[in-house]
């Protein structure tokens, strides 16, 4: 419509024109000249001044048009604007972090917005993917606590995007778990932004998420991970898998596909649960296609091995990113205190990390975990009720 308005004015213009030139025609013998110049420049200043109104207008709606068109299985639900409860100055880079929260880990992904919102003055966006029946209790968390004044997104992940992709295993329970592949989609999440933070539901961020995103990647890098042989918060041994450090405890080298990437076994694996990613470089380099085709491979010739020292998601990403990766202080994911329900960290290291990740069986919203008192101090109650605790000596009424 805007285009056909576009068109039919400015034929209106020309034929205004035409009259004006042939009047001036007309006129051309008498003492008027000067009039007569005046007159065409008056309207050729009329139909300049249409045709830049109507190019406004159609570059408008062409923009718009572009903007709201979202690409099939990532509809954005829901935006608030608001300003953070702190200051922040409106000229700061916007800092994108991105966050999965499934309904049975709802009160994770608070606890880490909680953590990330009050160690910062950034100027952060919060983009939480999550699932339908997902989306409105979360909006009530979200505006009935400390964090109503937060700027989030909530996306909607759409299964559909993973048919092909994932064979369920029941004996890998994340393979059930479709947004555990939410971060292999970060160029579509965050569509305008160049560069953002990925990080599990499962961490609490003690630093100022600001350095994180200030982490260099080298020319040519999508993404910057934490290796595991670099962190003294890995070389963990899983019973049965060997080491977790390293890549033949994720990838099964007894297949031909794997051996003809020649990839070295022994070399240092990373993890995914935080990283920064160069999303013009990722989408450059076409990674989300990259990582879906290794996905697809599995399911067709099972390339994973069978057992599997960590995510799911760890595969393929190790094989798109080997060598071609940029590294994150150690100290922005100090990891494992999932792994046993022990603790294995000083009080002082814990203390010192900027991120402490509880990837691993045990939880510290569940029945038995390490460093709850940590986690807790950034928990928020559900308004709701539907999330609670899972504590043995400690009752969820007393916890604040």
């Amino acid at each position: 419509m805007a285009i056909l308005m576009y068109l039919l004015t400015l034929g209106a213009c020309f034929c205004f024109v035409g009259l004006i030139t042939n009047y001036i025609r007309q006129k051309r013998k008498m003492s008027f000249r000067k009039v007569n110049i005046i007159i065409l420049v008056l309207a050729v200043a009329l139909f300049l001044l249409v045709l830049h109104h109507n190019f406004l207008g159609l570059s408008s709606l062409l923009r718009n048009e572009v903007s709201d068109s979202g690409i099939v299985g990532l509809q954005p639900v829901d935006f608030v604007p608001n300003a953070p409860q702190h200051a922040v100055d409106g000229r700061q880079e916007e800092i994108p972090v991105v966050i999965a929260a499934s309904e049975d880990r709802l009160g994770g992904a608070i606890a880490a917005i909680n953590s990330i919102q009050h160690n910062t003055r950034s100027n952060v966006i919060f983009y939480i993917v999550t699932l339908n029946g997902t989306a409105d209790h979360l909006r009530s968390w979200l505006s009935s606590s400390t964090l109503k004044s937060i700027r989030y997104k909530i996306v909607n992940f759409d299964t559909k995007l993973l048919e092909g992709k994932v064979k369920e295993d029941p004996d890998q329970g994340e393979s059930m778990k479709p947004l555990t592949f939410a971060r292999f989609y970060l160029p579509i999440l965050v569509p305008s932004a160049k560069k953002a933070i990925y990080m599990d539901d499962d961490v609490i961020v003690q630093g100022d998420i600001l350095a994180l995103y200030n982490t260099p990647l080298k020319p040519g890098h999508a993404a910057a991970f934490s290796e595991d042989c670099d962190s003294s918060s890995t070389k963990v041994v899983i019973r049965g898998a060997g080491n977790q450090y390293n890549y033949i405890g994720y990838l099964d080298y007894k297949k031909e596909r794997i051996r003809k990437l020649s990839m070295k076994a022994s070399t240092c694996s990373f993890n995914p649960g935080v990283f920064v990613a160069n999303l013009t470089e990722w989408k450059r380099q076409n990674i989300t296609n990259q990582l879906e085709k290794w996905m697809k491979l599995n399911v067709e010739e099972g390339l994973y091995s069978r057992t599997l020292a960590g995510s799911i998601t760890t595969p393929p990403l190790l094989i798109v990113f080997y060598q071609q990766h940029s590294t994150i202080d150690p100290m922005w994911n100090v990891r494992h205190l999932g792994s046993s329900a022990g603790k294995r960290y000083s009080p002082q290291f814990v203390k010192a990390a900027k991120l402490l990740h509880w990837n691993g069986h045990f939880k510290p919203w569940g029945r038995t975990a390490s460093y709850t008192d940590v986690w807790e101090k950034w928990y928020i109650p559900d308004p709701t009720g539907k999330f609670s605790l899972i504590r043995r000596h400690v009752e969820i009424s007393n916890i604040k």
